[in-house]
């Protein structure tokens, strides 16, 4: 005997009566009340080009799962503009929004009783937040990403966003002039799509796909192309499939799919933020892992993948070069991926990669492993006294992941990238950016303007910056974020002082403060935390809840706490 669908709880038996009336305004029929109700979360805005495109996905989406037997109800996620943000206070509200995002999936899939969700996503922290949600309701559900961006092009060159925030630093060196930057700005951007490298969009959508949540070759289509809507109305009637067969989220994502995903990422070059964000998809799955599990990882998984923002390529060159399935069977057959792993269409992995070939065709996007661009993932896990608790450093790029120098301590982002501009920071300086992590921000901003500035000044990777706040995607350089124990804290980055020395070591996985330990303690001693920054509103309930950075900045980790959780069934 079938199991009756969730929704039955909402739709059948007399004392149901005035529920189902609700939904014959909507155009249902008797008929329809047997039928799966399956939720799309829609995240079409015209706030930024990387939800701008989304509607003509959400409406196929919607079609398919009418074609296939189910009743599709459509709702919106808010979304922030991470690139118009950039550099501002608006920034602080970006990694809120991963929390907003994931409270309005699960939100309307219990409140809805709904059988199962088809989540689409542009923007950097809809693809956590959408996943956050899907695994805390825990019904069939698929992600559907709304699509890499097409390349600008200016003189001949390839641009992305990245272009114009290096431009700004190029510029200010006297390397450029305006007329060169303004063009660069108003070509930089040229139809809907996220931002086309390796980015925080495309590098969660890809670990979505090796997760299994997403379709194979899905995530790095370009938003502007047919296959995108076509994928879009194939992730419906594969979800319909996964209604019937049960098939939910926890059944997938699973520690082993997680070390699948990472394995890729950082084959792939991937962003910072995916370890912020895994941290928190781990733990909405109530999978065990950990910030030590990446360092694990990255010893034993190349970068084979030369893609922006450290590498030459961008996503569109990716999905022609094969893709996140060609990725994934050379790890595969190297023993570095998990192939009995199940996925949303029923296979395996290795079912899935069946008909991948074993070499990428275009083996100047895509390295064969005993050709990799770098022996060892690029995403390492730093300690030391400045970071008890773990940091993360991306070190692809760099001539020598190393360096000691000098503190140049900035207490806010405008006051360092003022410096940078006009000329203050110097080869061999170690910036030091606090009061920007999960409580002190609050939000923990990201650091792509300064970042970007220093490698437009041609500092790239002689100035080291290490910060308690975050980097987009697009950063590369001799950068250190996500320090935990941050300095609102009172985590040993509040007690650097000016002209303090201080070593990255990617070598020897360090961070540390070259202060002895008696200076330290009268300066904690002397130490008060800062007011808080905001006392209403989603800043203060996000500076209030989030954990540390190093167990992924979320807003539900009550450890020792009895806590209800979600619905089952």
């Amino acid at each position: 005997m079938a199991k009756p669908l969730r929704s039955s709880n909402i739709t059948q038996g007399v004392a149901r009566a005035p529920n189902r009336s609700m939904y014959y305004a909507l155009g249902y029929t008797e008929s329809d009340f047997d039928k799966p109700m399956i939720g799309i979360a829609n995240g079409q805005s015209t706030i930024t080009p990387c939800n701008s495109g989304l509607q003509p996905l959400a409406d196929a989406a919607a079609a398919a799962i009418k074609d296939a037997g189910g009743n599709p109800q459509m709702f919106g996620t808010p979304t922030i503009s991470d690139g118009m943000a950039m550099g501002t206070e608006g920034m602080k509200y970006s990694l809120v929004s991963r929390e907003v995002i994931a409270d309005c999936v699960e939100t309307c899939v219990q409140g809805q009783w709904m059988d199962g969700v088809l989540v689409i996503g542009g923007c950097d922290k809809n693809m956590p937040g959408g996943m956050m949600g899907m695994l805390r309701a825990n019904v069939p559900s698929i992600y559907v990403y709304g699509g890499t961006i097409l390349p600008g092009s200016y003189c001949g060159q390839d641009l992305n966003i990245v272009s114009v925030f290096e431009a700004v630093g190029e510029h200010a060196a006297g390397r450029m002039s305006e007329t060169d930057l303004h063009n660069i700005e108003t070509h930089a951007i040229p139809c809907s799509g996220s931002c086309g490298g390796m980015y925080t969009a495309n590098t969660m959508s890809s670990a979505f796909e090796v997760m299994g949540m997403s379709l194979p070759y899905s995530s790095t289509m370009a938003n502007v192309h047919q296959e995108k809507i076509d994928s879009a109305a194939e992730s419906a009637r594969v979800l319909l499939n996964a209604v019937k067969l049960d098939l939910k989220p926890r059944d997938i994502v699973t520690r082993k799919s997680i070390e699948n995903a990472v394995a890729v990422i950082m084959a792939t070059g991937g962003s910072t933020n995916a370890v912020l964000h895994i941290l928190a998809i781990a733990h909405a799955a109530e999978v065990e892992w950990t910030i030590d599990d990446f360092e694990r990882v990255r010893r034993r998984v190349p970068v084979i993948c030369d893609l922006k923002p450290s590498g030459k390529h961008l996503v569109v060159d990716f999905h022609q070069a094969g893709g996140v399935p060609q990725v994934m069977k050379l790890l595969l057959n190297a023993g570095l991926l998990h192939g009995d792993c199940i996925t949303i269409t029923g296979k395996t992995i290795a079912e899935t990669l069946t008909d991948v070939p074993d070499a990428p065709a275009n083996q100047d996007v895509i390295h064969t492993l005993d050709n990799a661009l770098y022996a060892e993932g690029h995403l390492a896990i730093l300690k030391g006294n400045l970071a008890e608790l773990g940091a993360v450093a991306k070190i692809t790029g760099l001539k020598n992941p190393a360096m000691t120098g000098p503190a140049r301590v900035f207490d806010d982002e405008s006051s360092a990238m003022e410096a940078i501009l006009a000329g203050r920071i110097h080869a061999g300086d170690v910036m030091v950016l606090r009061y920007l992590g999960p409580k002190g921000g609050p939000g923990m901003p990201e650091m792509l303007a300064p970042t970007s500035a220093l490698v437009g000044e041609g500092l790239g990777d002689s100035v080291g910056l290490i910060t308690d706040g975050r980097f987009s995607g697009g950063t590369w350089g001799m950068v250190v974020g996500h320090v935990a124990p941050e300095a609102a804290v009172g985590g040993t980055i509040a007690l650097v002082h000016e002209g303090d020395s201080v070593s990255i070591d990617a070598h020897r996985q360090l961070l540390q403060l070259n202060v002895p330990d008696d200076i330290l303690a009268s300066r904690r001693a002397a130490w008060t935390p800062p007011a808080p920054r905001y006392t209403r509103g989603v800043q203060a309930k996000f500076a209030f809840n989030c954990s540390d950075a190093s167990t992924g900045a979320v807003l539900d980790r009550f450890e020792g706490r009895a806590t209800g959780g979600s619905r089952k069934g």
